[in-house]
Parts: structure tokens; sequence; C-alpha cells
């Protein structure tokens, strides 16, 4: 026969064990936000463009020419290519921090935002 006088505190310890782990199952976790999704053209790609590629691949200079978004967006991967190699810009360098901006905005799809 069981003798629940026994039985109960291990009873009542299993009760609050199961409780306690159902809370922790039903958390919400936190979504973490991806840096790559504030990245745009206008803000981000286009200023670090122009500081330091259109002084070779402005108008009249060598391809590709990225004075436009159009120029920009339609090279896109060669642009993110050259410069995550680290080979553009000749004569200078990009940051960690520009190189990732310009690959996020590439492998976001290049939009005009």
């Amino acid at each position: 026969m069981i003798n629940f006088q026994k039985t109960k505190p291990h009873f009542f310890l299993l009760s609050i064990g199961i409780l306690f782990a159902s809370c922790l199952s039903n958390v919400d976790e936190v979504e973490e936000l991806d840096p790559c999704d504030a990245i745009t053209f206008s803000v981000d790609v286009k200023p670090i463009i122009d500081s330091n590629c259109i002084q070779c691949h402005g108008t009249g200079g060598n391809f590709p020419n990225l004075t436009t978004y159009t120029g920009v967006s339609t090279n896109a991967t060669i642009v993110k290519t050259e410069i995550v190699s680290k080979r553009m810009p000749q004569g200078g360098s990009l940051s960690d921090a520009e190189i990732q901006a310009i690959s996020c905005w590439v492998d976001a799809g290049a939009l005009n935002n």
C-alpha cells in the first residue's frame, strides 16, 4: 500500500518542477534584429561608392561606371566580389563595416532604397 504522507512532498515537488518546465518552454524568444535590414543604397552604399570608387569608375572612367544607382546595381555582384577580395579600391581600402554594408545590400537584392 502507498503511504501518501511520505509521497505527498515528492508529488508536490514534482508538480512544481513540471510547472516551471512548462513555463520555460512557453517563453517567447526575443527576435534578433539583422543589422543588414537597416542598410540602404542612399544612406549607406552610395556614400561609400562616392568616396572610394567614383574617382576611377566615374563618367569616362574605368568599367563599370558607378555614378548612378543603375550602374552600381547592374554591377552589384562585381562590386561585392572586388571589395570583399580587397582588390578594390585600388590605392585605398574600405573598412570592414563598409565592406559588410555593401555585401548586405547586394545580398538583399541591391534595392534602390
